[in-house]
Protein backbone atom coordinates (compact mmCIF):
# COMPACT_ATOMS: atom_id res chain seq x y z
CA UNK A 1 0.00 0.00 0.00
CA UNK A 2 2.84 2.39 0.85
CA UNK A 3 4.60 1.61 -2.44
CA UNK A 4 1.52 2.40 -4.51
CA UNK A 5 0.99 5.60 -2.54
CA UNK A 6 4.58 6.49 -3.47
CA UNK A 7 3.70 5.67 -7.10
CA UNK A 8 0.90 8.28 -6.98
CA UNK A 9 3.25 10.84 -5.43
CA UNK A 10 5.77 10.11 -8.19
CA UNK A 11 3.17 10.76 -10.89
CA UNK A 12 2.24 14.10 -9.28
CA UNK A 13 5.92 15.09 -8.94
CA UNK A 14 6.67 14.29 -12.58
CA UNK A 15 3.62 16.20 -13.79
CA UNK A 16 4.65 19.24 -11.73
CA UNK A 17 8.18 19.01 -13.15
CA UNK A 18 6.92 18.69 -16.72
CA UNK A 19 4.65 21.71 -16.20
CA UNK A 20 7.56 23.79 -14.88
CA UNK A 21 9.85 22.80 -17.77
CA UNK A 22 7.21 23.51 -20.41
CA UNK A 23 6.21 26.87 -18.92
CA UNK A 24 9.83 27.98 -18.52
CA UNK A 25 11.44 26.71 -21.72
CA UNK A 26 8.72 26.14 -24.30
CA UNK A 27 5.66 28.36 -23.86
CA UNK A 28 6.32 31.83 -25.40
CA UNK A 29 4.28 33.79 -22.88
CA UNK A 30 4.45 34.99 -19.27
CA UNK A 31 3.74 31.71 -17.47
CA UNK A 32 4.63 31.21 -13.82
CA UNK A 33 5.59 27.80 -12.44
CA UNK A 34 5.71 26.76 -8.79
CA UNK A 35 9.33 25.62 -9.06
CA UNK A 36 10.50 28.76 -10.85
CA UNK A 37 8.66 31.17 -8.54
CA UNK A 38 9.81 29.44 -5.35
CA UNK A 39 13.43 29.26 -6.49
CA UNK A 40 13.34 32.87 -7.67
CA UNK A 41 12.12 33.96 -4.24
CA UNK A 42 14.82 31.90 -2.48
CA UNK A 43 17.68 33.04 -4.74
CA UNK A 44 16.65 36.70 -4.57
CA UNK A 45 16.32 36.50 -0.78
CA UNK A 46 19.71 34.83 -0.43
CA UNK A 47 21.53 37.43 -2.53
CA UNK A 48 19.65 40.27 -0.83
CA UNK A 49 20.81 38.91 2.53
CA UNK A 50 24.41 38.57 1.33
CA UNK A 51 24.58 42.12 -0.04
CA UNK A 52 22.49 43.82 2.64
CA UNK A 53 25.53 45.49 4.23
CA UNK A 54 27.83 45.72 1.21
CA UNK A 55 28.21 49.44 0.64
CA UNK A 56 30.67 49.40 -2.24
CA UNK A 57 28.63 49.56 -5.46
CA UNK A 58 31.05 47.60 -7.63
CA UNK A 59 31.40 44.79 -5.11
CA UNK A 60 27.65 44.61 -4.58
CA UNK A 61 26.93 44.47 -8.30
CA UNK A 62 29.65 41.83 -8.75
CA UNK A 63 27.85 39.64 -6.21
CA UNK A 64 24.36 40.30 -7.59
CA UNK A 65 25.55 39.50 -11.13
CA UNK A 66 25.65 35.83 -10.08
CA UNK A 67 21.96 35.77 -9.12
CA UNK A 68 20.67 35.11 -12.65
CA UNK A 69 22.99 32.17 -13.42
CA UNK A 70 22.39 30.83 -9.89
CA UNK A 71 18.65 30.78 -10.50
CA UNK A 72 19.10 28.89 -13.77
CA UNK A 73 21.47 26.32 -12.27
CA UNK A 74 19.21 25.85 -9.25
CA UNK A 75 16.23 25.31 -11.54
CA UNK A 76 18.11 22.69 -13.58
CA UNK A 77 19.24 20.84 -10.44
CA UNK A 78 15.67 20.92 -9.07
CA UNK A 79 14.26 19.52 -12.31
CA UNK A 80 16.83 16.71 -12.44
CA UNK A 81 16.30 15.85 -8.77
CA UNK A 82 12.53 15.77 -9.30
CA UNK A 83 12.89 13.47 -12.30
CA UNK A 84 15.24 11.26 -10.31
CA UNK A 85 12.92 10.88 -7.33
CA UNK A 86 9.73 10.81 -9.40
CA UNK A 87 10.78 7.93 -11.65
CA UNK A 88 12.20 6.06 -8.64
CA UNK A 89 8.78 6.30 -6.98
CA UNK A 90 7.18 4.89 -10.16
CA UNK A 91 9.60 1.95 -10.15
CA UNK A 92 9.27 1.26 -6.44
CA UNK A 93 6.16 -1.02 -6.48
CA UNK A 94 7.29 -2.76 -9.70
CA UNK A 95 10.82 -3.71 -8.74
CA UNK A 96 12.44 -6.08 -6.31
CA UNK A 97 14.97 -4.64 -3.87
CA UNK A 98 12.90 -1.76 -2.47
CA UNK A 99 13.28 1.97 -2.89
CA UNK A 100 17.15 2.03 -2.94
CA UNK A 101 17.15 -0.26 -5.98
CA UNK A 102 14.53 1.94 -7.65
CA UNK A 103 16.66 5.03 -7.01
CA UNK A 104 19.68 3.33 -8.56
CA UNK A 105 17.71 2.30 -11.64
CA UNK A 106 16.23 5.79 -12.06
CA UNK A 107 19.57 7.53 -11.60
CA UNK A 108 21.40 5.34 -14.07
CA UNK A 109 18.73 6.07 -16.69
CA UNK A 110 18.58 9.86 -16.22
CA UNK A 111 22.17 10.84 -15.52
CA UNK A 112 23.96 8.46 -17.88
CA UNK A 113 21.52 9.26 -20.74
CA UNK A 114 21.02 5.55 -21.28
CA UNK A 115 19.46 2.56 -19.56
CA UNK A 116 19.62 -1.19 -19.05
CA UNK A 117 16.29 -2.80 -19.86
CA UNK A 118 14.81 -4.39 -16.75
CA UNK A 119 12.53 -7.42 -16.75
CA UNK A 120 8.85 -6.74 -17.39
CA UNK A 121 7.09 -4.33 -19.79
CA UNK A 122 6.05 -1.74 -17.17
CA UNK A 123 9.53 -1.24 -15.62
CA UNK A 124 11.03 -1.14 -19.12
CA UNK A 125 8.62 1.62 -20.18
CA UNK A 126 9.33 3.67 -17.04
CA UNK A 127 13.11 3.36 -17.46
CA UNK A 128 12.82 4.33 -21.12
CA UNK A 129 10.78 7.45 -20.18
CA UNK A 130 13.35 8.35 -17.53
CA UNK A 131 16.22 8.20 -20.02
CA UNK A 132 14.25 10.15 -22.65
CA UNK A 133 13.27 12.81 -20.09
CA UNK A 134 16.86 13.42 -19.02
CA UNK A 135 18.01 13.70 -22.64
CA UNK A 136 15.12 16.00 -23.60
CA UNK A 137 15.76 18.28 -20.61
CA UNK A 138 19.42 18.73 -21.49
CA UNK A 139 18.57 19.37 -25.16
CA UNK A 140 15.95 22.01 -24.32
CA UNK A 141 18.31 23.80 -21.95
CA UNK A 142 21.04 23.88 -24.61
CA UNK A 143 18.55 25.48 -27.02
CA UNK A 144 17.30 27.89 -24.32
CA UNK A 145 20.63 29.49 -23.40
CA UNK A 146 21.49 31.00 -26.85
CA UNK A 147 18.03 32.62 -27.02
CA UNK A 148 18.52 34.01 -23.52
CA UNK A 149 21.92 35.52 -24.20
CA UNK A 150 20.87 36.89 -27.59
CA UNK A 151 18.08 38.84 -25.86
CA UNK A 152 20.56 40.01 -23.22
CA UNK A 153 22.93 41.25 -25.92
CA UNK A 154 20.17 43.21 -27.70
CA UNK A 155 19.21 44.81 -24.40
CA UNK A 156 22.70 45.87 -23.40
CA UNK A 157 23.58 47.44 -26.76
CA UNK A 158 20.94 50.12 -26.23
CA UNK A 159 21.85 50.54 -22.55
CA UNK A 160 25.49 51.15 -23.50
CA UNK A 161 24.46 53.63 -26.20
CA UNK A 162 22.37 55.60 -23.71
CA UNK A 163 25.31 55.88 -21.32
CA UNK A 164 27.01 58.18 -23.84
CA UNK A 165 23.86 60.28 -24.16
CA UNK A 166 22.55 60.45 -20.58
CA UNK A 167 25.38 59.34 -18.29
CA UNK A 168 25.47 56.46 -15.81
CA UNK A 169 23.19 55.94 -14.09
CA UNK A 170 21.04 57.44 -16.81
CA UNK A 171 18.84 60.45 -15.98
CA UNK A 172 16.14 61.91 -18.21
CA UNK A 173 16.97 65.63 -17.74
CA UNK A 174 20.62 64.88 -18.48
CA UNK A 175 19.67 63.29 -21.81
CA UNK A 176 17.94 66.51 -22.86
CA UNK A 177 20.68 68.71 -21.40
CA UNK A 178 23.50 67.02 -23.27
CA UNK A 179 21.70 67.34 -26.58
CA UNK A 180 21.14 71.04 -25.87
CA UNK A 181 24.80 71.52 -24.98
CA UNK A 182 26.01 70.18 -28.33
CA UNK A 183 23.18 71.76 -30.34
CA UNK A 184 21.79 68.41 -31.42
CA UNK A 185 18.23 68.41 -30.09
CA UNK A 186 17.08 67.26 -33.54
CA UNK A 187 18.65 63.86 -32.76
CA UNK A 188 16.12 63.14 -30.00
CA UNK A 189 13.32 61.85 -32.32
CA UNK A 190 15.63 59.04 -33.44
CA UNK A 191 16.37 58.21 -29.80
CA UNK A 192 12.67 58.04 -28.96
CA UNK A 193 11.89 55.88 -31.98
CA UNK A 194 14.66 53.37 -31.23
CA UNK A 195 13.68 53.11 -27.60
CA UNK A 196 10.04 52.51 -28.51
CA UNK A 197 11.08 49.40 -30.44
CA UNK A 198 13.52 48.45 -27.69
CA UNK A 199 10.81 48.70 -25.00
CA UNK A 200 8.54 46.41 -27.03
CA UNK A 201 11.40 43.90 -27.31
CA UNK A 202 11.95 44.07 -23.55
CA UNK A 203 8.24 43.52 -22.87
CA UNK A 204 8.32 40.33 -24.94
CA UNK A 205 11.68 38.89 -23.89
CA UNK A 206 11.70 39.72 -20.17
CA UNK A 207 8.23 38.28 -19.55
CA UNK A 208 8.86 35.12 -21.58
CA UNK A 209 12.35 34.61 -20.13
CA UNK A 210 12.16 36.01 -16.61
CA UNK A 211 15.74 34.96 -15.85
CA UNK A 212 16.76 38.04 -17.88
CA UNK A 213 15.38 40.25 -15.11
CA UNK A 214 18.16 39.04 -12.81
CA UNK A 215 20.98 39.41 -15.33
CA UNK A 216 22.78 42.65 -14.43
CA UNK A 217 24.40 45.08 -16.86
CA UNK A 218 28.23 44.85 -17.13
CA UNK A 219 28.57 48.46 -15.96
CA UNK A 220 27.79 48.52 -12.20
CA UNK A 221 26.09 51.92 -12.53
CA UNK A 222 23.91 50.95 -15.49
CA UNK A 223 20.64 49.05 -15.67
CA UNK A 224 18.10 48.35 -18.38
CA UNK A 225 15.27 49.54 -16.11
CA UNK A 226 17.01 52.77 -15.10
CA UNK A 227 17.77 53.43 -18.77
CA UNK A 228 14.15 52.95 -19.81
CA UNK A 229 13.00 55.15 -16.94
CA UNK A 230 15.44 57.88 -18.01
CA UNK A 231 14.25 57.87 -21.62
CA UNK A 232 10.60 57.97 -20.51
CA UNK A 233 11.36 60.91 -18.21
CA UNK A 234 13.14 62.70 -21.05
CA UNK A 235 10.16 62.22 -23.37
CA UNK A 236 7.71 63.33 -20.66
CA UNK A 237 9.79 66.44 -19.94
CA UNK A 238 10.08 67.21 -23.63
CA UNK A 239 6.30 67.06 -24.08
CA UNK A 240 5.68 69.04 -20.89
CA UNK A 241 8.03 71.97 -21.51
CA UNK A 242 7.93 72.10 -25.33
CA UNK A 243 4.43 71.04 -26.39
CA UNK A 244 4.56 72.51 -29.90
CA UNK A 245 8.10 71.47 -30.87
CA UNK A 246 8.33 68.11 -29.08
CA UNK A 247 8.70 65.28 -31.62
CA UNK A 248 5.74 63.04 -32.37
CA UNK A 249 7.89 60.01 -31.49
CA UNK A 250 7.77 60.94 -27.78
CA UNK A 251 4.13 59.96 -27.26
CA UNK A 252 4.36 56.37 -28.63
CA UNK A 253 7.52 55.88 -26.56
CA UNK A 254 5.74 56.78 -23.31
CA UNK A 255 2.76 54.60 -24.19
CA UNK A 256 4.86 51.53 -25.05
CA UNK A 257 7.23 52.23 -22.16
CA UNK A 258 4.67 52.31 -19.37
CA UNK A 259 2.85 49.26 -20.79
CA UNK A 260 6.19 47.44 -20.76
CA UNK A 261 6.86 48.32 -17.13
CA UNK A 262 3.38 47.25 -16.05
CA UNK A 263 3.64 43.98 -17.95
CA UNK A 264 6.97 43.09 -16.35
CA UNK A 265 5.71 44.13 -12.90
CA UNK A 266 2.72 41.79 -13.27
CA UNK A 267 5.02 38.97 -14.39
CA UNK A 268 6.92 39.09 -11.07
CA UNK A 269 3.79 39.48 -8.95
CA UNK A 270 3.85 43.26 -8.37
CA UNK A 271 0.38 44.81 -8.29
CA UNK A 272 0.15 48.14 -10.14
CA UNK A 273 -2.74 50.44 -11.06
CA UNK A 274 -3.65 49.76 -14.68
CA UNK A 275 -5.50 53.06 -15.13
CA UNK A 276 -4.03 55.79 -12.91
CA UNK A 277 -5.62 59.25 -12.87
CA UNK A 278 -3.44 62.16 -14.04
CA UNK A 279 -3.88 63.79 -10.62
CA UNK A 280 -2.78 60.74 -8.61
CA UNK A 281 0.15 61.56 -6.29
CA UNK A 282 3.78 61.17 -7.37
CA UNK A 283 6.78 60.21 -5.28
CA UNK A 284 8.84 62.69 -7.30
CA UNK A 285 8.47 66.13 -5.75
CA UNK A 286 7.86 69.50 -7.37
CA UNK A 287 11.22 70.70 -6.01
CA UNK A 288 13.05 67.87 -7.80
CA UNK A 289 11.22 68.81 -10.99
CA UNK A 290 12.21 72.48 -10.62
CA UNK A 291 15.85 71.50 -10.00
CA UNK A 292 15.81 69.44 -13.19
CA UNK A 293 14.46 72.35 -15.23
CA UNK A 294 17.21 74.57 -13.84
CA UNK A 295 19.74 71.90 -14.82
CA UNK A 296 18.38 71.96 -18.37
CA UNK A 297 18.30 75.77 -18.45
CA UNK A 298 21.99 75.93 -17.54
CA UNK A 299 22.72 73.63 -20.47
CA UNK A 300 20.96 75.99 -22.88
CA UNK A 301 17.59 74.26 -23.27
CA UNK A 302 14.92 76.55 -24.76
CA UNK A 303 11.56 76.34 -22.94
CA UNK A 304 8.08 77.05 -24.28
CA UNK A 305 6.39 76.68 -20.89
CA UNK A 306 7.43 77.82 -17.44
CA UNK A 307 7.67 75.40 -14.51
CA UNK A 308 4.17 76.12 -13.17
CA UNK A 309 2.52 75.33 -16.50
CA UNK A 310 4.76 72.34 -17.31
CA UNK A 311 4.48 70.54 -13.96
CA UNK A 312 0.82 69.31 -14.32
CA UNK A 313 1.60 67.91 -17.77
CA UNK A 314 4.77 66.14 -16.62
CA UNK A 315 2.87 64.86 -13.58
CA UNK A 316 0.17 63.44 -15.85
CA UNK A 317 2.72 61.59 -17.98
CA UNK A 318 4.88 60.23 -15.16
CA UNK A 319 2.00 58.89 -13.08
CA UNK A 320 1.59 56.18 -15.75
CA UNK A 321 4.93 54.50 -15.07
CA UNK A 322 6.41 55.77 -11.80
CA UNK A 323 4.82 53.16 -9.50
CA UNK A 324 5.84 50.19 -11.64
CA UNK A 325 9.34 51.58 -12.20
CA UNK A 326 10.01 52.22 -8.50
CA UNK A 327 8.61 48.83 -7.47
CA UNK A 328 10.78 47.00 -10.01
CA UNK A 329 13.87 48.99 -9.01
CA UNK A 330 13.34 47.95 -5.39
CA UNK A 331 12.51 44.35 -6.34
CA UNK A 332 15.73 44.01 -8.37
CA UNK A 333 17.84 46.05 -5.90
CA UNK A 334 19.20 48.26 -8.68
CA UNK A 335 22.07 50.74 -8.27
CA UNK A 336 21.04 54.02 -6.61
CA UNK A 337 19.92 56.62 -9.14
CA UNK A 338 18.02 59.87 -8.85
CA UNK A 339 14.36 59.80 -9.86
CA UNK A 340 14.24 56.01 -9.38
CA UNK A 341 12.90 55.55 -5.86
CA UNK A 342 14.42 54.69 -2.50
CA UNK A 343 17.07 52.10 -1.72
CA UNK A 344 18.14 50.63 1.66
CA UNK A 345 19.08 53.37 4.10
CA UNK A 346 22.74 52.36 4.47
CA UNK A 347 23.41 52.74 0.73
CA UNK A 348 25.17 55.79 -0.64
CA UNK A 349 22.76 58.51 -1.81
CA UNK A 350 22.26 58.70 -5.58
CA UNK A 351 24.23 61.28 -7.52
CA UNK A 352 23.63 63.02 -10.81
CA UNK A 353 25.53 61.41 -13.69
CA UNK A 354 28.98 62.88 -14.25
CA UNK A 355 29.24 64.85 -17.46
CA UNK A 356 32.39 64.40 -19.62
CA UNK A 357 34.72 67.45 -19.47
CA UNK A 358 34.90 69.94 -22.31
CA UNK A 359 37.81 69.23 -24.66
CA UNK A 360 39.16 71.13 -27.68
CA UNK A 361 42.32 70.71 -29.79
CA UNK A 362 45.24 72.58 -28.27
CA UNK A 363 43.76 72.73 -24.76
CA UNK A 364 46.48 73.60 -22.17
CA UNK A 365 47.32 71.48 -19.16
CA UNK A 366 44.41 70.79 -16.80
CA UNK A 367 46.59 71.45 -13.77
CA UNK A 368 46.75 75.24 -14.38
CA UNK A 369 43.80 76.90 -12.58
CA UNK A 370 43.81 79.82 -14.99
CA UNK A 371 43.30 77.45 -17.87
CA UNK A 372 40.37 75.80 -16.09
CA UNK A 373 38.81 79.20 -15.47
CA UNK A 374 39.26 80.15 -19.13
CA UNK A 375 37.67 76.92 -20.22
CA UNK A 376 34.71 77.53 -17.91
CA UNK A 377 34.20 80.97 -19.51
CA UNK A 378 34.36 79.30 -22.92
CA UNK A 379 31.69 76.81 -21.91
CA UNK A 380 29.39 79.62 -20.81
CA UNK A 381 29.96 81.31 -24.14
CA UNK A 382 29.09 78.11 -25.95
CA UNK A 383 25.84 77.86 -24.02
CA UNK A 384 24.92 81.45 -24.92
CA UNK A 385 25.76 81.02 -28.59
CA UNK A 386 24.19 77.58 -28.91
CA UNK A 387 27.18 76.29 -30.90
CA UNK A 388 28.66 72.83 -30.29
CA UNK A 389 32.14 74.15 -29.45
CA UNK A 390 33.79 70.74 -29.65
CA UNK A 391 31.89 69.25 -26.70
CA UNK A 392 31.60 65.47 -26.83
Amino acid sequence: MVRWLGFAVGVALLLATASSVIKTLLIPRASRSAFGSALGWLVRGFFRKVTTRVEDLRQRERILAASGPTWLISLLVTWLASLYVGFALLLWPLKQGGFPAALEESGSSIFTLGFVRPSGPAPSAIVFLAAASGLALVAMLIAYLPVLYAAFNRREIQVTTLEALAGAPAWGPELLSRQALIGDVAYLPKVYERWTEWAADIAESHTNYRALLFFRSPDPQASWLLSLLAVLDAAALHLAVNPSSAPAEARPLIRVGYLTMRKIARAVGIVVNEDPHPDDPLVLTRQEFDDALEHMREAGWQFERDADDAWPHFHGWRVNYETAAYALACFLDLPPAIWSGDRPQHRSPPQRPARPPHREPGDPDEADPSHSAGRARGERAVRRSGQPGGRS
